[in-house]
């Protein structure tokens, strides 16, 4: 187990620019010692761009970067004792597994002996102890992923970055892996900053979330949190499986309108009557006797639950739900919610009201 005080990461006011184009506009996150920490966003929003400043292989504009409270903006990517699994794996294909995740250690000038050891402690922890005489390209992409993250984890670093590692994956050797590379961590004790723009990975792996936005974190928090209470209306767009459902309203009273299609009431009072975004989780919403009514356009069934898109007026919907509900295409239903359910975000800004 490592040093459960090492790992700490912090970005203060980070801004990277190109030329005049501005990637991360002032990005400020504290990472925890021994934390699975995830940057979440779409692509373009600035995750991976971050990952690479911690790592040291991008410069940045303005702002400092410092591990376990030592300023690092200026340290080459060696100076940090950081390891890097790409998205590629990019292991050497002349070079038996073995030497693939033995290589780092020969770098630093470590005696052959001590590399074996290490090398064969490295694949046990990932399961790949049968591979080391292979060559990369005898391997199937899994096991090249596990020989990636076996280099990475050989020489024990105090921070592991991982750039979207299980995306040239299939489904279910994903999921899979995703299991195994959070058990791995939680042996190793070691902190984890994981890139990805799938959120549902994000919220299995992390125990923290960053969600990225146009090169600014818009929400941190944990899992449940993020889902539960999302700060802006681009984070709830964002999160879930399907996304909340966001719906042009106004909110009056303790009611909100949407259109001319009927009022739902909320458990928050508007202090005034203002032009706000409703969100919904589509497992949330319910066919009933009256509120907002809507006309179900088709349905898609999955098995052990169903979802059925709906038109609310100009403006689509989707439902989730397990319980047998016969549902038409053309049918005119009427939709509510719990009052708890509702998520208001200012129309204009996007941030969060209730």
């Amino acid at each position: 187990m490592k040093d459960s005080h090492r790992g700490g990461v912090s970005l203060q006011g980070a801004v990277k620019q190109h030329g005049t184009l501005t990637v991360l506009h002032g990005v400020d996150l504290d990472i925890h010692p021994g934390e699975f920490f995830v940057l979440l966003g779409p692509s373009g929003s600035g995750k991976t761009t971050t990952l690479r400043v911690l790592a040291g292989l991008e410069s940045i504009s303005a702002g400092r970067v410092l591990l376990d409270g030592e300023d690092v903006t200026q340290k080459d990517p060696g100076e940090r004792d950081v390891a890097m699994v790409f998205q590629s794996y990019a292991l050497y294909p002349h070079m038996t597994v073995a030497q693939n995740i033995g290589f780092p250690l020969k770098m630093i000038g470590m005696a052959a002996d001590a590399i074996a050891r290490a090398v064969a402690d490295a694949a046990a922890k990932v399961s790949i102890g049968h591979l080391l005489d292979r060559r990369p390209g005898q391997l199937s992409g899994g096991q090249q992923q596990r020989v990636a993250l076996a280099r990475a984890i050989v020489r024990e670093p105090r921070l592991f970055l991982l750039d979207e590692p299980l995306s040239n994956l299939d489904a279910r050797l994903r999921l899979e892996t995703r299991v195994e590379l959070k058990k791995l961590q939680r042996s190793l004790g070691v902190t984890a900053v994981y890139v990805t723009h799938d959120q549902e990975e994000a919220m299995t792996l992390a125990d923290r979330i960053a969600v990225f936005m146009d090169g600014r974190i818009v929400q941190v928090g944990t899992p449940q949190g993020i889902f539960g209470r999302p700060s802006h209306a681009s984070v709830a767009g964002f999160i879930g499986t399907p996304p909340m459902n966001l719906l042009q309203a106004t909110w009056s009273g303790q009611a909100v309108r949407v259109g001319h299609n009927g009022h739902v009431d909320i458990d928050a009072a508007a202090p005034a009557e203002r032009a706000v975004t409703l969100g919904v989780r589509p497992g949330d919403l319910r066919i009933t006797d009256s509120g907002l009514a809507a006309e179900v356009e088709l349905v898609e069934e999955l098995g052990d639950s169903r979802i059925a898109i709906l038109h609310v007026g100009e403006q689509r919907v989707k439902l989730k739900t397990d319980s047998p509900i016969e549902l038409r295409e053309g049918q005119a239903v009427h939709l509510g919610f719990a009052a708890k359910a509702a998520h208001l975000f200012d129309r204009s800004s996007g941030e969060r009201l209730n």
